[in-house]
């Protein structure tokens, strides 16, 4: 493995649209969701592991699971933990990642992978990964892999292809994130959009100038302050500055913004496992369309439902069509299935308001 390649996994959000088997205190990221005996941070790590040395893997969370990644990572080297204090999307935390690696490696490719996705041929990832690290090595930009739509999916960004590199790389023409479902359809009839992953490869140098002209300069105060730092030094100066980073995404911050930004159209059956239709999308179906999670249940005249219970229950269901049904501790999740998304979030709201942050 070349070790001037590097991953950082993205492992910090709340998980809320997977409510209520997701929640906020252990979100999704550290469940055995599916009863594989391996939490979907851990699979994404076991992935990666095959792609890059285990040292140079970095994982990216918030500092209230830090204690999670521990248990589920036990053999996590020293420094390759960043427990950010407060909450504040990909870009910052990607800038903080990429300040820690470009003092270890002036010379690293970094790898962004979200912890939330499912992979099916990890052969056809790792040889899309390997091709889109040779070609990053002499561009400057960032490299998005993108995978070809198969419904009109609101819930996802979509990549425009614009002209062609090569084979299957191309300048990226547009980015738009979470389009009505009308403009997703007409994005994927146009045959021109492919679905963004979320995974991102760029060197480490491309991506410290990128921050640098978009976001204030907190890394930058820390370098003159601290030019031969350590990781504990870092960490101490994150916790009390992070704050001062705004709430901004690597897709807003760069994808939109950027002109050096490239797409990889890949097949690896890449599944978004954030969402409670994604997950419907992404998983194999009855006879009658219906998907049981890890659950025992009776159905009798049900089609195109997700289920999720917890274990010692049994759920008898009797002429649903198109729901979520999902238990989990003190909460009960009956809804439409369709843009459950949204639903999901606005019921989060709601029953925080009006019962607390203990059902969340």
């Amino acid at each position: 493995m070349d070790k001037s390649n590097y991953c950082v996994i993205l492992a910090g959000g709340k998980g809320r649209r997977l409510w209520p088997c997701s929640r906020e205190q252990y979100p999704k990221q550290f469940i055995d969701f599916f009863g594989t005996g391996r939490t979907q941070l851990q699979q994404t790590y076991d992935r990666i592991a095959k792609v890059v040395p285990r040292e140079n893997i970095f994982i990216n969370t918030n500092h209230l699971y830090a204690h999670l990644v521990r248990e589920q990572l036990p053999d996590l080297p020293e420094g390759r933990l960043m427990a950010e204090p407060i909450h504040r999307n990909t870009a910052p935390s990607m800038a903080w990642a990429t300040h820690r690696i470009f003092h270890i490696d002036p010379h690293a490719k970094i790898i962004v992978a979200p912890s939330d996705q499912d992979v099916h041929d990890e052969e056809a990832f790792k040889a899309n990964v390997y091709e889109a690290l040779e070609f990053i090595e002499t561009h400057d930009g960032l490299l998005t892999m993108g995978v070809k739509p198969t419904r009109p999916e609101p819930g996802y960004g979509y990549i425009q292809l614009g002209e062609r590199i090569s084979n299957d790389l191309y300048q990226v023409q547009s980015f738009t994130e979470k389009p009505e479902r009308e403009f997703a359809r007409m994005f994927i009839e146009s045959g021109e959009f492919y679905w963004n992953t979320g995974i991102f490869i760029s060197k480490a140098s491309y991506l410290l100038d990128c921050f640098d002209k978009l976001l204030p300069i907190v890394l930058r105060r820390f370098d003159q302050l601290h030019p031969h730092f350590t990781f504990e030094e870092e960490d101490a100066f994150i916790n009390e500055n992070f704050p001062s980073y705004p709430n901004l995404s690597i897709d807003y911050g760069i994808l939109e913004k950027s002109d050096n930004v490239f797409v990889m159209r890949c097949d690896f059956g890449w599944a978004d496992l954030g969402t409670w239709h994604s997950t419907y999308e992404a998983m194999q179906k009855s006879d009658d369309d219906n998907v049981v999670i890890d659950s025992e249940v009776i159905l009798e005249d049900c089609r195109n439902n997700i289920i999720k219970m917890p274990k010692g229950r049994v759920a008898v269901i009797n002429g649903l069509d198109g729901y979520i049904v999902a238990e989990k501790d003190n909460v009960l999740l009956i809804c439409k299935k369709e843009d459950s998304s949204a639903l999901v979030r606005k019921y989060v709201n709601e029953v925080q308001l009006k019962y607390g942050d203990e059902f969340i």
